[in-house]
């Protein structure tokens, strides 16, 4: 078994997760490296954190499989002999919004759903005898659609408010050994928004972003990697947390008016 901290983490080629592999290396964890589809990407994600000193695994999986969420278990154990962080981050959607019913079916909101709820689930069951001995944690990547129902597809919204629900149960069920939380990002300025809506789309909701949220800005990958590393590593009495990484957009339009502000 090896000395160094392992952590799984899903979807890590591309956006958030290839930032929380990244830093997560960088903190002297090695890292399991998960894609689905982007190969290239999957590759260039495992050589940084090898350059970060890390000792990698690279492994292909659909976490809506549960036969591949075991694969990746016992793929960090069999490397490893541990795992002390999972990171459920690959997710999907279709960025439909609510006005084009017809763009959406049965299919594609099970779909959605088996990759954004099911699969943190069967990963959890799949690392948790392993997350159990290691004292671990859990960091469900999830979404303020989840919290303020907005977002790109009903599916999506009804997905990550599952995942919030989930971390909710699953902090309790998996306490005191392994703490749960889940992240809910705002926009994030990653290759997942862009391909998404577009990059005329994408540059208008960025602009309402900044517009209309307190901070004024979006996040970036590496803005929520800090915080998914910060509920791994830093934040020993914290578990059932749902961190809102949304610039302030849950407050409200910042055109509103606050006594006392010009």
């Amino acid at each position: 078994m090896t000395e160094r901290k392992v952590a799984i983490v899903t979807g890590s080629a591309t956006g958030v997760g290839a930032a929380t592999a990244l830093l997560l290396a960088r903190r002297g964890y090695d890292v399991l490296i998960n894609y689905s589809k982007s190969e290239v990407e999957a590759r260039q994600s495992e050589a940084a954190c090898r350059e970060a000193g890390a000792d990698t695994l690279l492994l292909r999986g659909d976490v809506a499989d549960d036969a591949d969420c075991k694969a990746l278990a016992q793929g960090a154990v069999a490397r490893w002999g541990r795992i002390d962080a999972l990171v459920n981050n690959a997710g999907i959607s279709t960025f439909s919004g609510a006005a084009n019913w017809d763009a959406l079916d049965a299919q594609t909101f099970q779909r959605i759903f088996g990759v954004n709820a099911v699969g943190p689930f069967q990963m959890v069951r799949a690392c948790a005898p392993h997350l159990k001995a290691a004292q671990g944690a859990i960091v469900n990547v999830s979404s303020v659609a989840g919290s303020l129902g907005i977002g790109s597809s009903v599916p999506y919204i009804a997905s990550k408010g599952a995942v919030n629900s989930m971390t909710l149960y699953l902090a309790r069920a998996l306490a005191p050994e392994i703490r749960v939380n889940a992240v809910c990002p705002g926009m994030i300025t990653s290759r997942w928004f862009v391909d998404g809506l577009g990059q005329e789309g994408f540059d208008k909701v960025k602009a309402l972003t900044e517009q209309n949220t307190a901070l004024g800005r979006a996040s970036t990958p590496e803005d929520v990697a800090d915080a998914i590393v910060w509920l791994i590593d830093g934040a020993r009495t914290v578990t059932g947390e749902l961190l809102l990484l949304d610039a302030g957009l849950h407050l409200g339009s910042t055109r509103m008016q606050v006594p006392g502000k010009a």
